[in-house]
């Protein structure tokens, strides 16, 4: 006799475990049938999606972006700015500036500086508004992580995907509205509580994907289980839950799961054709760097990032560098070495992505957006590496709504601390909400007896950004 238990766990076996821990998640309520029905925005919106390409470990602003004849003048010796205290790691970086290995050039018609290691984006100068003023709170990668992603340094609060699928639902009936792509060596530090929905329900939280073969882990049925047999399990299943959510209506999470169930089972082959990029035609491809192994990687990811917003889905979040040290943008040891390998895995394929939104006319509505969890001191860490420095770093965003061709803000000669219009955290999650038609400050959620939001009691739309 199938008993309700067992319909579930062969249910949960053809949809697989990630997929239907991302999708169902624990226990929390939602207070819709379908949570991630489409919304109204507070405003008329810029942007419909976010691709965040985020670089892990901390790209060097003062090496990609930021230029500062300073650190040449004064390279080997002390800088006038700099305090023992701001070194992460005290015992290796020291009070001596170091000059960039690299030449800078101005781009565009703007003129704006971009390294040598940079060359395809350099092509999209005028695109860019670099944020030159950036600072975050943390210069540990742990609490940075999560102060770039949810806003708060620490563990437990929603990230910003879950906040941007919470305020405007899904546009795509067959994908999450929220998904990841993670570098080919891992996850950053913290792992999946970088995409958590933290107390929101699971419904928000982002779903990895891999850019080949299965797109989430165990999302193929059984081979002994055919597609009738499969929906028919599913109709069981809803039969059961909606007649137990009819007799219990304070148990609202049961709808949730039937709609998750019913997602889960069209991801089977919406998911499979998505990341199927072989549908793409082979100038596409080449274009992304897919037939070179240093940004093959990094260009199916953000391929996948275009065939995924093409697709409606929300925000998109694409790591480049996993796991620790010189295997993500953390420079430690050696910049020069470090940079040399990220820029030259990333800068093709972005540049090919930003080509391939503005070709579709997509980039008008989609904003891509570019940085770490924070930047790198302009001393010293074992006379050729930098270390973490959060006081004043770079990040650049183009397309949906931005004015592009632009600098804004600046850091102090040396690149220590940004001193000029500066950005923080929250004023940047400000002004994404804003391109996506959300107020921050109404955005808010419930939970124990407090609204919460993204940017907590503090942020301000940077109104200079915006085209």
């Amino acid at each position: 006799m199938l008993t309700r238990r067992h319909i579930i766990q062969n249910a949960g076996a053809g949809f697989g475990s990630l997929a239907l821990q991302s999708l169902l998640g624990g226990e929390g309520l939602l207070t819709s049938s379908n949570p991630m029905a489409a919304r109204v925005p507070h405003f008329a919106p810029k942007a419909k999606s976010v691709i965040f390409l985020f670089m892990y470990g901390g790209p060097s602003h003062v090496d990609l972006f930021d230029p500062k004849p300073a650190l040449a003048k004064y390279h080997g010796r002390p800088i006038p700015v700099w305090k023992k205290e701001d070194a992460f790691m005290g015992g290796k970086t020291k009070n001596v500036a170091m000059q960039s290995p690299y030449r800078f050039a101005k781009h565009g018609q703007a003129g704006i500086d971009m390294a040598e290691v940079y060359p395809n984006l350099a092509r999209h100068a005028d695109d860019l508004c670099v944020i030159r003023s950036m600072h975050a709170e943390s210069n540990n990668h742990g609490p940075a992580l999560f102060q770039m992603n949810s806003g708060f340094i620490q563990a437990g609060r929603p990230s910003m995907g879950s906040w941007v699928t919470y305020g405007l639902g899904s546009e795509s009936e067959n994908l999450p509205a929220f998904v990841v792509l993670l570098d080919k060596l891992g996850a950053p530090v913290n792992g999946a509580m970088n995409w958590s929905n933290g107390f929101m329900p699971a419904a928000y939280q982002g779903v990895p994907f891999r850019s080949s073969g299965e797109p989430i882990a165990y999302l193929t049925p059984p081979k002994n289980v055919s597609a009738s047999q499969q929906r028919a399990r599913l109709d069981l299943l809803k039969q059961w839950n909606t007649e137990y959510a009819e007799a219990n209506p304070v148990e609202s999470s049961l709808a949730a799961r039937i709609s998750s169930y019913e997602l889960a089972y069209r991801m089977q082959m919406s998911a499979t054709e998505c990341t199927d990029l072989s549908r793409e035609p082979e100038c596409v491809r080449r274009m992304y760097g897919l037939d070179h192994p240093t940004t093959a990687h990094f260009g199916r990811n953000c391929l996948l990032a275009r065939r995924l917003v093409e697709r409606g889905v929300r925000f998109v979040q694409v790591y480049s560098g996993g796991n620790e040290g010189p295997k993500a943008w953390d420079a430690h040891d050696d910049l020069k070495r470090n940079h040399d390998l990220h820029c030259a895995e990333t800068d093709g394929p972005i540049a090919a992505l930003l080509d391939d939104l503005k070709l579709s006319g997509m980039l008008d509505s989609t904003l891509v957006v570019w940085g770490g969890e924070f930047g790198r001191s302009p001393v010293a860490e074992n006379g050729k590496g930098r270390d973490h420095h959060p006081k004043g770093f770079t990040m650049w965003m183009a397309g949906g709504g931005i004015k592009g061709g632009q600098i804004h803000g600046a850091t102090d000669e040396f690149g220590y601390a940004a001193i000029e219009n500066r950005v923080s955290v929250p004023d940047l999650h400000a002004t994404i909400l804003h391109q996506l038609g959300l107020d921050h400050e109404r955005l808010t959620y419930r939970f124990q007896s407090r609204d919460f939001r993204l940017t907590d009691v503090s942020g301000d739309v940077v109104r200079e950004l915006l085209a």
